[in-house]
């Protein structure tokens, strides 16, 4: 087996970039109830953004706003709205992560840079992905503060819980034709393998279709689905996003749970609003996907899907957008074996889509 020169210790955050990240911080405190644990603006001496820290299981969300009007963060959410800036990478060594991608192509957005504060010091570099998103290795070495140097740790009343553990995948939309070229970057750049290829013929309905590869890294703990959009009769669901995020980006984040049904009543009642796929789709389930444990009436009930391949089963089920624009949304997902990304329910789910397609005239 070939050497991991880039062994990754697992995703340490995403950073949003936001119009209101105040606002924005309390919509994911309430509605998917996630802890605010810190905080970086005026009051810590930032003076051209402010950022809040928000955690559940080990979700780690970082909700960052401009302060001024021509600041970098105010242009990104001008032009994409609401949408994921970085995904960063927790690494042991730095440098040696930065001197590898250097190495093998990567474009160096910040060198290696260190923060200090009376708690210790993180160092972190940041290269560029698809579209204006990046991609941030960081080094804490036994880091004792609440997250990065700058931020002070922020007292919230805890919300309820939905159960959310940990990211499972994230999904990256580019132009037509550019998904072989960066799933060649996360191999040749950063040790990914593809784990899985979806042609269009197998994601497509009668009007639209995509193409899919799934890269993931040496461990497996990183998965990185790169969609782009394929020839269909109308526009896919990665047309309209690609037209109103304004390019390449991280369409959706999938996040673990260990009880899929207590997770989604959460969401639910704190009003998350999630596709539905028609009630036919149920009609046939324990056929097509055999026992499950769960309650078949609950599953329906929920709106709920499920999947089977050779290694188990997973229950799966999708927000619609969480913000205006249709372009960023949001997976449950729980897994009994199954690695895989529940490709017996594309079909169903995007006649969903395109219902939502139709309904915001973007088909």
């Amino acid at each position: 087996m070939a050497e991991d020169f880039l062994p990754l210790k697992g995703i340490d955050h995403v950073e949003f970039y936001v119009g209101n990240a105040l606002q924005a911080a309390h919509f994911y405190r309430m509605v998917f109830g996630f802890n605010i644990v810190a905080y970086r603006g005026l009051e810590t001496g930032e003076k051209t953004r402010a950022s809040y820290v928000l955690e559940q299981g080990r979700v780690r969300f970082v909700l960052t706003t401009a302060l001024t009007p021509d600041h970098e963060i105010a242009r990104h959410s001008q032009l994409h709205g609401d949408g994921v800036k970085s995904i960063a990478f927790e690494v042991a060594d730095v440098e040696a992560a930065m001197a590898a991608v250097k190495a093998r192509g990567a474009t160096i957005v910040q060198p290696v840079a260190t923060s200090r504060d009376e708690q210790g010091q993180v160092r972190t570099g940041v290269i560029r992905t698809y579209g204006d998103t990046v991609h941030v290795f960081v080094e804490r070495r036994g880091y004792g503060g609440v997250f990065l140097p700058g931020f002070v740790r922020m007292e919230v009343p805890a919300p309820q819980s939905a159960g959310l553990a940990a990211i499972d995948h994230i999904v990256g939309n580019v132009e037509l034709g550019a998904m072989n070229h960066w799933a060649d970057f996360y191999a040749r750049v950063l040790g990914f393998e593809q784990l899985a290829h979806f042609t269009d013929e197998q994601i497509s309905t009668e009007y639209t279709a995509l193409m899919s590869k799934v890269m993931q890294n040496g461990t497996g703990k990183i998965k990185f689905p790169i969609n782009e959009p394929a020839e269909g009769r109308k526009r896919s669901q990665i047309d309209e996003y690609l037209e109103f995020y304004h390019g390449p980006g991280v369409q959706h984040v999938a996040m673990n749970t260990r009880d899929i049904c207590a997770t989604v009543r959460v969401l639910r009642g704190n009003g998350v609003r999630f596709l539905r796929v028609p009630d036919t789709y149920y009609d046939r389930l324990t056929e097509r996907v055999g026992h499950i444990d769960e309650d078949l009436a609950e599953i329906r009930q929920l709106g709920v899907l499920v999947d089977r391949d050779e290694d188990g089963y997973l229950l799966q089920v999708f927000t619609q957008p969480v913000q205006d624009r249709p372009t960023l949304f949001y997976e449950i997902i729980e897994r009994h074996g199954s690695r895989g990304f529940g490709v017996g329910n594309f079909k169903a789910l995007f006649i969903s889509i395109e219902e939502e397609q139709r309904r915001r005239g973007t088909l």
